[in-house]
């Protein structure tokens, strides 16, 4: 079991959207964000852990040159079944088996993690059935787990504080070994270190833009993270679409893709839309994630549905060295990128396969 931080502040949770039959994020109530009742308390907290590898998660871009970094890092997303299932399927167990086998030093996820978002369901036991199949094989492996949320594991939408609530208190519970930079907001909105690396989970839950607050918080965390080798950004909602069905359900704010570029941001990682798609836009590089749960879905233009998959990156000092996916049964076959359309998307949300000039 990795070592809980000592300081820690929560505040509001958000949802992410995505599963089997469920809806997209819903506009219902798409009022202000909704409180978790959790006492907001600003801190920073230094904290080590060791990776599969037995590196250090902590530690920040300064300090003297040592030997070079490497950070090996895991993505999943959209792992959720039916409204208000306990068990995973097949796929679930098998991706995080094989990622356990790979020894990354790092995992995230990218949000639906359960099936909630629905009155009258048993958000306990749901979340008992995640770590069972997902969180407590990773922490086993002494591999840190970090999380943002998904529309159907804390909503932002008006009517949903008693899932954020849950959400936050899983997750207060279970701190990832990595060193926080600011976690007041932890786990919806909240940035760490983990070596030479900047993450910055996102509380994007909803459909649209970010609101002004978050907007000028992740400006001043991208500021503080500068002097990092590479920083990275996740969270549930895609920037821009990649599947068809759901080309309304995005962030979609170039002032949001500014900011990410202006702040030189290696890669921005989505979920929600269930296809695989490593995108590119100019300068920002828009990882956008398949589901390891129910419902994978077809990339705008494509005829073939996008496979379950998870994402493997490697990061050095000199930023990303290396973006794949792996599917299959054991998820080990490469997700080749000449099976992939070169461009997904049209006019203004276009974004192009990112090994093409």
């Amino acid at each position: 079991m990795h070592p809980l931080l000592l300081h820690f502040g929560c505040v509001l949770l958000i949802a992410s959207a995505c599963g089997g039959e469920q809806s997209g994020v819903p506009g219902a109530g798409s009022g202000g964000d909704v409180g978790s009742g959790a006492t907001s308390t600003s801190s920073t907290s230094a904290l080590g852990g060791a990776g599969a590898g037995g590196e250090g998660l902590g530690g920040g871009g300064g300090g003297g040159a040592a030997e070079p970094f490497s950070l090996r890092l895991a993505v999943i997303s959209d792992l959720n079944g039916s409204y208000g299932s306990t068990s995973y399927n097949a796929a679930v167990h098998n991706a995080v088996a094989a990622l356990i086998a790979r020894g990354p030093d790092l995992v995230l996820s990218t949000g639906d993690m359960v099936a909630g978002q629905k009155a009258g369901l048993d958000y306990k036991a749901m979340w008992a059935g995640f770590h069972q199949a997902v969180s407590d094989p990773i922490d086993a492996a002494g591999i840190a787990l970090a999380v943002t949320p998904g529309n159907h594991d804390a909503s932002g939408y008006a009517g949903y504080a008693e899932e954020r609530a849950v959400f936050a208190a899983e997750w207060l519970a279970r701190v990832p070994a990595v060193q926080m930079v600011d976690d007041a907001d932890y786990p919806f909105r909240y940035s760490f270190a983990a070596g030479s690396v900047f993450f910055v989970s996102l509380d994007a839950t909803k459909v649209g833009p970010l609101d002004s607050g978050q907007m000028s918080w992740l400006d001043g965390q991208l500021a503080a993270g500068a002097e990092h080798a590479a920083r990275v950004v996740f969270g549930h909602v895609p920037l821009y679409p990649t599947a068809q069905g759901k080309e309304s359900e995005v962030i979609g704010d170039e002032q949001l893709e500014a900011l990410l570029v202006k702040h030189q941001v290696d890669v921005f990682i989505s979920g929600h839309h269930h296809a695989y798609f490593p995108g590119k836009r100019s300068d920002l590089r828009l990882l956008n994630m398949a589901c390891l749960g129910a419902a994978p879905r077809k990339l705008i233009g494509s005829s073939e549905t996008s496979a379950r998959s998870f994402a493997w990156i490697e990061l050095s000092d000199d930023g990303i060295d290396s973006l794949e996916a792996y599917a299959g049964s054991d998820f080990n076959q490469l997700v080749e990128r000449s099976t992939l359309p070169e461009t997904v998307g049209s006019g203004e949300s276009m974004m192009k396969r990112d090994d093409l000039p």
